[in-house]
């Protein structure tokens, strides 16, 4: 990947499918992924942390803590970091655009394999 300016909201233009993450951007050992969400995604952890930023409309992240599931609501601008090992479920009723950063090294959906799990190849295809 090159060094270039990136408009989010020209590449989020780009993104079809919901659930399909794209790498935009690499920093050191971590990737920068836009996405389009809606609806349920599916239960599921990483080995390392993953941030979210709400680029555009609201998202829900369903977190299990000690047998009982919280939720997190995010809005446009807002931030939230899930800590490795920490299951989570992300929803949107309607249609929400995201950022995420994430290690190079962190599976989709962690060792959880689900209809809507991308791997790497179909996150590094160019927008």
């Amino acid at each position: 990947m090159s060094n270039e300016v990136i408009n989010l909201k020209q590449k989020a233009q780009l993104i079809t499918d919901h659930w399909s993450p794209r790498v935009i951007a690499s920093v050191d050992d971590s990737y920068v992924k836009i996405a389009k969400v809606k609806g349920e995604f599916t239960w599921h952890d990483h080995l390392e942390d993953e941030f979210f930023l709400v680029l555009d409309g609201q998202l829900i992240i369903e977190i299990k803590k000690d047998d009982k599931t919280e939720s997190v609501e995010l809005k446009a601008g807002e931030v939230y970091v899930v800590p490795k090992g920490v299951m989570h479920n992300p929803v949107a009723e309607e249609e929400c655009t995201l950022m995420l950063f994430e290690k190079k090294t962190t599976a989709h959906t962690g060792d959880v394999k689900a209809d809507l799990t991308k791997d790497i190849n179909t996150q590094l295809k160019p927008l």
